[in-house]
């Protein structure tokens, strides 16, 4: 079986070739970047299984780079930063990143981190697979495809986006914590914390409510975490 391929996008040669290093030993593709630009160049042609993408590059940024990708790809992205502000952190997972490390970073911890996101992407298709077509009220969510429409139409959501909806839309009026949601969207192994389950369902109502400051499918049980509404009203 083709080892899994990783596109590393970084600018600093040194972090560059230690990642490519530990990633190589590991079993993995690697195939790099030095600057945004080129990076989405690889990414066309290379078809990465995954992305390790520096936040501060040349030419095109970390964050349009990650904006970019996730206009035509589900394509797992773990996203380096040497800034320690939590807005920067914020900004990648909600355009779509699905990890972060802020350097100086162990090699070995990207290393686990890279195979957790990959463990994680592989069940999450399996489970897609064998899953059907939720509907409530105006919002439908096929989940063998991978869409959400409102009103007929068609939302633009984030990997992550779509499967925190996926899973509070499984069991309807269960509450669950953030902590249960972490687990089950972000894996058990997860190195963030439950504010991140919160950036993803204020980015997800924006989307998905009509009024996301009083919404009717994803709402706040105080205290404790978040719960669908499934009942069938407009």
């Amino acid at each position: 079986m083709p080892s899994e391929k990783i596109l590393i996008i970084e600018d600093e040669s040194s972090i560059s070739r230690l990642v490519s290093l530990y990633l190589e030993q590991d079993g993995f593709q690697v195939i790099t970047a030095a600057d945004g630009a080129t990076g989405l160049q690889r990414f066309e042609t290379e078809k990465p299984d995954l992305v390790v993408l520096d936040l501060l590059l040349p030419v095109v940024d970390g964050l349009e780079v990650c904006r970019r990708i996730r206009r035509q790809s589900y394509t797992p992205i773990l996203m380096l930063t040497a800034k320690r502000e939590e807005s920067d952190k914020v900004n990648g997972l909600e355009l779509g990143a699905d990890d972060y490390l802020t350097k100086p970073f162990s090699p070995r911890e990207m290393v686990t981190r890279v195979r957790a996101i990959l463990r994680r992407t592989r069940m999450s298709h399996a489970q897609k697979a064998q899953q059907e077509v939720i509907a409530a009220g105006d919002l439908v969510i096929n989940v063998p495809r991978h869409e959400v429409r409102v009103r007929g139409a068609l939302v633009d959501l984030t990997n992550k986006e779509f499967e925190v909806l996926r899973v509070l839309a499984s069991t309807p009026g269960t509450v669950m914590t953030r902590d249960a949601l972490l687990n089950q969207v972000w894996g058990y192994d997860y190195y963030g914390d439950a504010r991140t389950v919160d950036v993803h369902v204020g980015t997800l109502r924006k989307k998905i409510e009509e009024n996301p400051g009083t919404p009717k499918h994803v709402k706040t049980v105080w205290g404790v975490g978040y719960k669908f509404d499934g009942s069938d009203r407009s």
